[in-house]
């Protein structure tokens, strides 16, 4: 170890090594694969990188740590006013650095844990065509492999690569791998009774891959992982600014998806019973960032406006050159791109879903940080993207977290006494029926969700106890004593374990959610603008967190514009599924980069309508909107108003404290 370099410990991971001198510390656990949660990218912002060094010494490492081997705190901790206050003698990782030997622990709550991937998907009915297929052929030492497939199979201008040789074996057999009717790529002597391909959805925050039988289109085996390149942002802008910020951080970024790749096709042939040398075909989506990330590319023009693609059309690559282990014939296919910040999964998404195939006008909506908005009618199919950010999957909530075990994902409020009832991700029971307590003992209720965060806010405004312009306690019907002052403004106990652990939903989330849903619906209501429609036959919500939401909630709320509530469903993964498609079917391949070709792309940034519709957005569920739909399954509050406006964080002038 040089005299700048210095050796730095994790606990309770065990992971260690030697980094230079003034790296910070969250720098030094990306490099080490320590995974330290950091919603804000590092900025000092979050606060949710928050670690706690150790000092003494430590036989066990081989250390000695004094206080002098970390930074003193600078500007930004003695700044620093999150949620989460710097308690004790903990630290913001991404402030401290490294001067010295280090023992440094990573608490429970700054810790990226595994999240519940619930991306189990829908193929539906659709026709085999896969791009590779296995031959057996029967030849006699010193016959020509291509003249016994064309004898044997009528398979006319095969190529063969250089390299591929076979040898019958005892029984004069041989199997062959044909890909897109012309190549041979890989060859082996008797009988090989399967070939396997993989489709894996790159989501900015997991991983969902799926193994199947080319030539049956069974599905082996499903598994799912985080993105490891959270711990360098929790959003995409995040990521860019981290590779704009770090010379050589695209480098990073790349290194790390790819092996969170490769580990999940280790745990796919796992659960499957396969072998890595069967997989021989791979069909990957993802947003911009992420394709470009995955293919080695420079993401930043992605980050700045005009939002240029270096790639748009369909890629090929081997899976060694991106450092996947497979078959070393293995090819892998990224769909096109369909826009600056409109990716491959929005093109899967499209090909599973066939909004441009329906009657009517249609809309299918992938939430996540990014929403990608699609809407096709009258002969045409538009596309766009809305920054709606993270608050939908927990970040920038007070209480907020991933979908993991503990989370409440459910939330009904009663209007007549302001009293909630919850329900616990992994746990069967409601908060209000036998069992619960017994249930969440394990776990117990650690915050909520993204889908008991839509439900919160509209039960909130469903039971009178939030504005339309989204204050809290804001009408003062009745005392409730759920409502409690916080600050200047007020909140709403949703849950007290009685612990000392108290959810609560603040101004300030709601504020969050409001921005993040009205960003949503301007976009949707921006291509209805384009193309001249003002209502909707069909609405298709994908994803993880679009499936798992209670739809009349989310229109209560305002997130999507008004439907049928019958005709407004949860489509599951579409963007993995279109992967599988495209995986099983080479004419889908085509038609989906025909279909995108087509696609009329709006640029919500670069519309000056844009602003209009996300200011009446704001409102909950809309400032003008109609709801005839959502009106056939409730009644809706009155509009109102607590006279601060949306724009007042400030909260009602006068309420009656709670009895």
């Amino acid at each position: 170890m040089s005299s700048a370099d210095h050796l730095v410990v994790f606990t309770p991971s065990g992971l260690r090594g030697d980094v230079p001198s003034g790296t910070t510390v969250l720098d030094a656990a990306r490099r080490l694969g320590v995974d330290i949660d950091s919603v804000c990218g590092g900025r000092g912002i979050c606060g949710r990188c928050q670690v706690e060094p150790m000092f003494g010494e430590f036989a066990k490492h081989g250390i000695t740590v004094e206080a002098s081997h970390l930074s003193s705190r600078g500007a930004v901790e003695a700044g620093y006013t999150g949620r989460r206050p710097l308690t004790g003698g903990r630290r913001l990782s991404c402030s401290a650095t490294v001067c010295g030997d280090l023992l440094v622990d990573v608490p429970a709550e700054s810790q990226v844990h595994q999240q519940v991937i619930r991306k189990d998907i829908d193929l539906g009915e659709i026709e085999l065509d896969p791009v590779l297929v296995l031959r057996l052929v029967e030849f006699d030492e010193g016959d020509d492999l291509l003249l016994a497939l064309d004898s044997q199979w009528g398979l006319t201008g095969l190529q063969l690569p250089p390299g591929i040789e076979v040898e019958a074996d005892g029984s004069r057999l041989a199997t062959v791998a044909v890909r897109d009717d012309n190549l041979v790529v890989a060859a082996w002597p008797g009988l090989r009774d399967r070939a396997l391909g993989v489709a894996i959805d790159i989501g900015s925050t997991t991983l969902a891959g799926h193994l199947f039988d080319l030539a049956t289109g069974a599905a082996l085996a499903t598994a799912g992982a985080m993105n490891p390149q959270i711990r360098f942002g929790e959003d995409l802008m995040s990521r860019v600014s981290y590779v704009m910020m770090n010379p050589g951080g695209e480098v990073e970024l790349t290194r790390a998806v790819r092996g969170a790749l490769d580990a999940l096709l280790g745990r796919l042939c796992e659960q499957g019973g396969a072998a890595r040398d069967e997989i021989l075909e791979l069909v990957f989506v993802g947003n911009p960032i992420m394709h470009h990330l995955l293919l080695g590319l420079d993401p930043t023009p992605l980050g700045v406006a005009p939002f240029t693609l270096e790639v748009s059309e369909a890629v090929d690559r081997t899976a060694t050159e991106l450092d996947l282990e497979a078959h070393p014939a293995a090819r892998v296919h990224v769909l096109p791109c369909i826009a600056g910040h409109v990716g491959a999964d929005t093109a899967a998404v499209v090909l599973s879903t066939g909004p441009h195939e329906a009657d009517g006008v249609q809309l299918v909506v992938d939430i996540g940080t990014n929403a990608e908005i699609v809407l096709s009618g009258n002969g045409r199919t538009l596309a766009a993207s809305s920054p709606t950010g993270p608050a939908f999957e927990g970040a920038q909530i007070s209480s907020g977290q991933r979908a993991t075990p503990g989370a409440i994902e459910r939330v009904r409020i009663d209007p007549a006494t302001g009293e909630p009832r919850i329900r616990v991700l992994g746990v069967e029971p409601w908060s209000d029926e036998p069992g619960f307590d017994e249930a969440v003992s394990a776990t117990g209720v650690t915050g909520i969700c993204g889908s008991g965060i839509i439900e919160v806010v509209a039960e909130l405004y469903l039971a009178g106890l939030m504005t339309t312009d989204g204050v809290i306690g804001g009408l003062d019907t009745r005392p409730s004593l759920r409502i409690e002052p916080d600050g200047r403004t007020f909140a709403y106990l949703l849950h007290d374990s009685g612990d000392g652990t108290r959810i609560l939903v603040t101004q300030n989330d709601v504020r969050a959610i409001q921005l993040a849903k009205a960003a949503l619906y301007a976009g949707i209501r921006l291509l209805m603008d384009h193309l001249g429609v003002d209502r909707l036959d069909g609405i298709a919500l994908a994803g993880a967190f679009g499936s798992h939401i209670d739809t009349v909630r989310a229109t209560v709320l305002g997130l999507i514009p008004d439907c049928t509530p019958s005709e407004v469903v949860g489509v599951g993964n579409a963007a993995g599924a279109g992967a599988a498609i495209a995986l099983l079917s080479g004419s889908a391949r085509s038609e989906i980069q025909r279909v995108v070709g087509e696609i009329e792309k709006i640029e919500t940034a670069m519309e000056p309508a844009f602003q209009a519709h996300f200011v009446d957005a704001m409102a909950i569920p809309h400032r003008t909107a109609d709801y005839p739909g959502l009106s056939t399954v409730m009644t809706l509050p009155e509009r109102n108003s607590s006279g601060a406006g949306s724009s007042d964080d400030r909260g009602p002038r006068r309420r009656r404290r709670p009895s």
